[in-house]
């Protein structure tokens, strides 16, 4: 689905989407929400939800308790409560949808939440977007002066509050920090009322937002809401190399998306063995190598062929365990049924006949020479009749083809031009 806030630009793109339109987020705006309960008319005597959500800068959400301001969609900008003074922000949730997102956040209907004023006006929005203009330069002014004054801490997000009044400076440390002095010069400089918030790295990269190796936005930055702790347990039971540089994201922790595909992963090992012992054969003692889950095969290798992975099935492994544990040994791994047939598969690489990439490595082939005509070949050289070349009126000889044929010392266009006749 397309965004739907922005309107249309050249080439049938929206024009006020900073991804043309291609953000697959449902949404121009950070962590949208699909209302999938609005073409559906609730219940008779069901009273209304009086509450909102509201999302201001990058992932930061609040509720919020309608009180004389009716009429409100998702994406009014609305004036509410704050601490100093007011805010502004942006419609992101309303109606029944309201109650199930306060449920799941475990938040209670009854409150206490802030009231929103009013819709936003004219004069509200310009002061809004001066004071947003000057959060980049108090970012880096911050981040000199937590740097003159020696603090191990990393600003990394300034957040301006709508009427200008107050600053959220959202922070990284790894151990605790005495910011006191940097809030005093902050305040006196930028003439604001200063609130330090420290988050953890998957807060900041939801904040900073960027692309993860998957090519595609970040999860955390355009509708991941909540945070679970990823294991490398889940990397086991997926089969991956454990190699920090490929399972840890941009935030350095983990991959939030191992935890996707675990339940799957998780059932289809009910059908496998708890151990992986080695299996007694009368050709010799097989060890488990790998295993492919999904396509519930085991492959092992006899010890003195090390380098042959044979792919049995799961049925047929639980058999030979079974056998192994009553004293008998099975002729081989896999019986002539269960042999599982090598399937050759098909030449991708001309099959819509394209040229191999490798095309211009291959040396220059030598041109071959021309052939002479069969009637003149058991002729002897002094046998070939030469042609005799005739002459122009001006003296040139010329071809077969009746083209002159330019002397050997004559160079072309530039050879010497026949001189008129003088009279005597």
């Amino acid at each position: 689905m397309g965004c739907t806030n922005c309107s249309s630009g050249r080439g049938g793109l929206p024009a006020g989407c900073k991804n043309n339109g291609a953000c697959g987020v449902n949404g121009c705006a950070k962590l949208p929400v699909f209302d999938w309960l609005a073409n559906m008319s609730m219940p008779q005597g069901m009273p209304q939800c009086d509450i909102i959500e509201v999302r201001f800068k990058n992932s930061r959400k609040e509720f919020y308790k309608i009180a004389d301001v009716q009429g409100l969609v998702v994406g009014d900008a609305v004036a509410v409560e704050a601490s100093p003074g007011h805010d502004l922000g942006m419609v992101s949730m309303t109606g029944e949808l309201v109650h199930l997102q306060l449920k799941k956040l475990s938040i209670p209907a009854s409150g206490p939440f802030k009231t929103v004023y009013r819709k936003a006006r004219q004069t509200d929005i310009e002061k809004w977007e001066e004071s947003i203009a000057k959060e980049t330069e108090t970012m880096m002014r911050a981040r000199s002066l937590a740097l003159e004054l020696k603090l191990s801490m990393k600003i990394s997000d300034v957040e301006y509050q709508g009427d200008g009044n107050k600053a959220i400076f959202y922070y990284t440390a790894d151990d605790r920090v005495d910011f006191r002095e940097l809030i005093r010069h902050l305040a006196d400089e930028f003439k604001i009322r200063v609130e330090m918030r420290q988050i953890g790295v998957r807060q900041e990269s939801a904040r900073l937002g960027g692309i993860g190796s998957c090519g595609r936005e970040l999860c955390c930055s355009t509708w991941l809401r909540d945070f679970r702790s990823v294991n490398t347990s889940a990397a086991r039971y997926q089969q991956l190399s454990l190699n920090p540089q490929k399972l840890a994201g941009q935030c350095g922790k983990l991959k939030c998306c191992l935890n996707y595909e675990l339940d799957s992963y998780l059932d289809a090992l009910k059908e496998f063995p708890e151990n992986t012992p080695k299996l007694e054969t009368q050709r010799g003692s097989a060890f488990h190598q790998k295993t492919d889950i999904f396509r519930a095969i085991m492959f092992y290798s006899y010890t003195d062929d090390p380098g042959n992975f044979i792919g049995v099935p799961v049925s047929r492994v639980k058999q030979i365990m079974q056998l192994n544990t009553s004293g008998e040994k099975p002729e081989a791994l896999l019986s002539e049924k269960e042999k599982i047939k090598e399937i050759k598969l098909p030449d991708y690489e001309n099959v819509v006949g394209q040229d191999s990439l490798t095309r211009f490595d291959n040396a220059k082939r030598k041109k071959k020479k021309k052939k002479k005509k069969p009637e003149l070949q058991g002729l002897p050289q002094a046998a070939v009749p030469e042609t005799t070349p005739v002459r122009t009126e001006s003296g040139n000889p010329v071809n077969n083809k009746n083209r002159p044929v330019r002397h050997k010392n004559q160079r072309k266009g530039n050879g010497p031009r026949p001189q008129k006749p003088t009279a005597d």
